[in-house]
């Protein structure tokens, strides 16, 4: 065996070890961690899957959209309306009943949440007709007009969302297995995606749209490959939410979620799958940590009253720090690599 495929088989077995040390670390803190240990690192595994995904088209595609919301709530509410059983949609709905068949059906939670991901990128691919007419700051703001309609509608639709009412009393299926394997399972197929002839035909796209088209790149059909990827794995992120929070109504998902979103990822770095789950997993801590700050506090003889909506205000400072001093982002276009790592050590060892 040559040097080369034996760093191969060594760098394969790094990873698989890597996702078993993963897993097991998760067995030990569900044994030991209190729930809102458990909770944040839920939150944190939806964001790392909604991160790399939407990173895929903004980042790796170039497309600047903002409507991850949208697709987030196609998601939640076709996972949720899935595993309620006829009987609690029946006590939910106490304004106008709940259409048939939603009325019967009832489903185990991942044939749910595949389903749900699954009405997100048909979504997606319905939406990309129109969208990709479009480039550059006016597909932002249509993507955001998109994310503000399925708002609307689901405000609006009493007998299939039950309005402003929402849903409620949905079962907690959200844990660390699932949340994990779900980013675990995003992370592989993203990247998989991205090193593939699609993927260096959507970099290529990226770049320059119009040398592309000239290469004989299918422009419109990259893009909704990386569209409806994106939507598939928003929509399976909103059904986990869903069963996290256990309820669901149409002002959770607005447009401060795509927001929170594209801070990450521009954090992260526009393009690097590595950067997008280090600034998903750092951006989900640092908003429980800095609640502190939107609570009253007193400095000295000052008393200062609590401001909601602070912790946004100091993500604005961030996004326009990294901006201004560090326009690429933590990692760029970079990604981890156990050959970068193993040089790395070896480095590290050589200066000690």
């Amino acid at each position: 065996m040559s040097d080369r495929h034996r760093r191969e088989w060594i760098y394969k077995l790094c990873t698989y070890g890597a996702i078993v040390g993963l897993f097991a670390f998760f067995l030990q803190v569900q044994n030991q961690a209190d729930e809102y240990q458990i909770r944040i690192l839920n939150v944190s595994a939806i964001f790392v899957t909604l991160a790399v995904s939407y990173n895929l088209i903004n980042g790796v595609a170039g497309q600047f959209s903002l409507g991850p919301n949208a697709f987030m709530a196609v998601g939640a509410y076709t996972t949720a309306l899935l595993t309620l059983s006829p009987a609690e949609k029946e006590l939910s709905f106490i304004i106008e009943p709940i259409i048939w068949p939603l009325s019967v059906l009832h489903l185990p939670f991942l044939p749910s949440l595949l389903i749900g991901g699954a009405f997100a990128a048909l979504l997606g691919f319905i939406m990309a007709f129109p969208v990709f007419r479009v480039r550059g700051d006016y597909l932002a703001i249509v993507t955001l007009g998109f994310g503000e309609v399925i708002r609307v509608v689901a405000n609006n639709v009493q007998s299939i969302t039950n309005g402003p009412l929402g849903l409620k009393g949905l079962s907690e299926y959200t844990n660390l297995w699932w949340s994990w394997g779900v980013a675990v399972f995003t992370v592989f197929c993203v990247t998989r995606l991205v090193k593939s002839s699609f993927g260096r035909a959507m970099q290529a796209i990226r770049e320059d749209e119009v040398a592309a088209a000239a290469m004989g790149i299918n422009v419109f059909r990259h893009k909704m490959l990386a569209f409806v990827v994106h939507a598939f794995f928003a929509g399976m992120a909103g059904g986990l939410m869903a069963h996290l929070i256990t309820t669901i109504s149409p002002t959770l998902f607005s447009f401060f979620l795509t927001f929170n979103l594209l801070v990450i990822i521009v954090i992260g770095g526009l393009g690097s799958m590595t950067g997008s789950i280090i600034a998903a997993i750092i951006i989900t801590h640092a908003g429980e940590w800095l609640r502190a700050v939107e609570e009253p506090m007193a400095i000295g003889p000052f008393n200062i009253p609590g401001i909601p909506g602070m912790r946004m205000v100091v993500f604005s400072i961030m996004l326009i720090l990294v901006m201004i001093f560090a326009r690429q982002g933590l990692m760029g276009r970079r990604e981890f690599s156990w050959e970068w790592f193993c040089g790395f050590l070896k480095i590290g060892k050589r200066r000690g």
